[in-house]
């Protein structure tokens, strides 16, 4: 093991860290979209009882293993049963897969931040502004550039003088600035408080097993579950720091932001097409780019909510982006011995190459598809659909089975240098049945309805 392995300075900068890490742009461009089709409160209240169970006892486990080995994924689970290394490689593969792709959209956030601020509100607002954008070959590349260079240079500075003085700072802006948005948009939107009642009104007729299942899907991927991002940023934890506490709080800022989100968006979006069932139904790039955009030109002062609203993306999008350079890093670091210099080089460099191929996949490379898929949309789906539900999965059985739960436990409770515990852990009981029997099979859910929403046989 490292000796002399970084750390945060405390509670809060890791909690921070890997809240920064689990608010992204899922949470904004992907939550709203859920919460509107399945039934506004109802969803809530499944997302909310799914996220202090199913997704506690994951984040938990991934953080326990990375702080009981102090450990990047593939030595974590090497150390502990090389037979299960395998899932370690897993969770270092999803994050390579990943940054890149994110980095691209990541550009397209700080190109759309920019436009904002110089007053180009109603130029974005057009209808073919971001479809052209995106179909260029220059302006897509420079801001996917100038996204991940940003990454890397704060991963660079290192885990607490890089990291956590960010997260510190862009976290709770991100919730000022998500606040500002919505208190504006309600008191100036006609309409958006009979969206705010199609939102947060439960809809029983909408609610069904695929309920449950999306919110399930949401909450897997909302989480930074089975990336190694968790188990990278537990090797950092000391340990006299609560990781059970700690969950819960990474959870409550994760479920804040996306009820929040979708307390700006969808109120929005329902008063600006009157309602339209159509207009609520769209989600990703469609209504970051396309709609939100549209809502901005037409408001009082829209050009200045704009340019705040694509600010708060930034963090988000930054904040997410950092932890999962920093994962590769971490993984690079310990696998290879390299410096921390070295190794964001050797990152900077892979992923803008990689990058590359999606940032293209719109423009010169727009008629190459793979499974009917564009490029962007196909390192999603293997990501996302295919390798992290097959990783939590790996682990729920490791940790169930193998390992055992009181392995975790122990971890998560911790011993001073007495052999006393530092911790109690209330929750150990449910953690117990949940990992062993209930995580498993909801895994296999999320697997098989993302495999059949992604080739268009069921969709979510």
């Amino acid at each position: 093991m490292e000796q002399n392995r970084s750390s945060f300075s405390g509670k809060l900068g890791f909690v921070l860290a890997a809240a920064g890490s689990a608010v992204g742009l899922g949470n904004i461009w992907r939550f709203p979209y859920l919460a509107a089709k399945y039934g506004g409160g109802i969803f809530l209240l499944v997302y909310i009882a799914l996220a202090v169970t199913f997704g506690f006892a994951l984040a938990l486990t991934e953080i326990a293993i990375g702080r009981k080995t102090k450990l990047s994924p593939i030595g974590a689970f090497s150390s502990l049963n090389k037979k299960f290394s395998f899932i370690g490689i897993l969770g270092s593969i999803v994050p390579i897969i990943i940054l890149p792709y994110y980095s691209v959209i990541g550009g397209w956030v700080t190109k759309y931040f920019v436009g904002f601020v110089s007053g180009n509100a109603s130029l974005m607002a057009g209808d073919s502004y971001f479809g052209d954008f995106i179909g260029s070959t220059g302006e897509p590349v420079w801001y996917f550039l100038i996204f991940i260079g940003l990454t890397a240079l704060i991963v660079l500075l290192g885990v607490d003088k890089g990291i956590e003085k960010v997260s510190k700072i862009m976290m709770p802006a991100l919730i000022l600035l998500i606040l500002i948005i919505t208190g504006y948009s309600l008191f100036t939107l006609d309409g958006a408080w009979e969206g705010v009642v199609y939102y947060i009104t439960p809809d029983f007729s909408k609610f069904s097993v695929m309920t449950v299942v999306a919110a399930m899907g949401q909450l897997f991927y909302s989480m930074s579950i089975a990336m190694g991002i968790m188990v990278t940023f537990g090797s950092y934890l000391k340990k006299d720091v609560s990781i059970e506490k700690s969950v819960y709080q990474i959870e409550f800022f994760d479920m804040g932001v996306a009820f929040l989100s979708a307390l700006m968006i969808v109120p929005a979006v329902f008063a600006f097409s009157g309602g339209n069932e159509e207009a609520m139904s769209q989600k990703g790039a469609g209504l970051m780019f396309e709609t939100l955009p549209k809502i901005f030109d037409t408001m009082p002062g829209g050009n200045i909510i704009g340019a705040i609203f694509f600010v708060m993306v930034f963090f988000a999008a930054i904040t997410s982006s950092i932890s999962l350079m920093e994962t590769v890093v971490s993984t690079i670091t310990d696998k290879f011995k390299l410096n921390r210099t070295l190794s964001c080089l050797v990152v900077f460099l892979g992923s803008a190459a990689i990058g590359l191929v999606s940032a293209f996949g719109y423009s010169i490379w727009a008629d190459v598809k793979v499974l009917g898929m564009q490029f962007l949309d196909l390192f999603d789906f293997a990501s996302n659909s295919v390798l992290m539900p097959i990783g939590a999965f790996a682990t729920s059985i490791f940790v169930g089975y193998v390992l055992k739960p009181k392995s975790i436990i122990a971890e998560v409770e911790g011993l001073d240098e007495n052999g006393k515990p530092y911790h109690t852990f209330r929750a150990k009981k449910m953690y117990s049945i949940i990992i062993k029997y209930i995580a498993p099979v909801c895994i296999l859910l999320i697997l098989i309805s993302s495999v059949l929403d992604a080739l268009g046989i069921v969709k979510i």
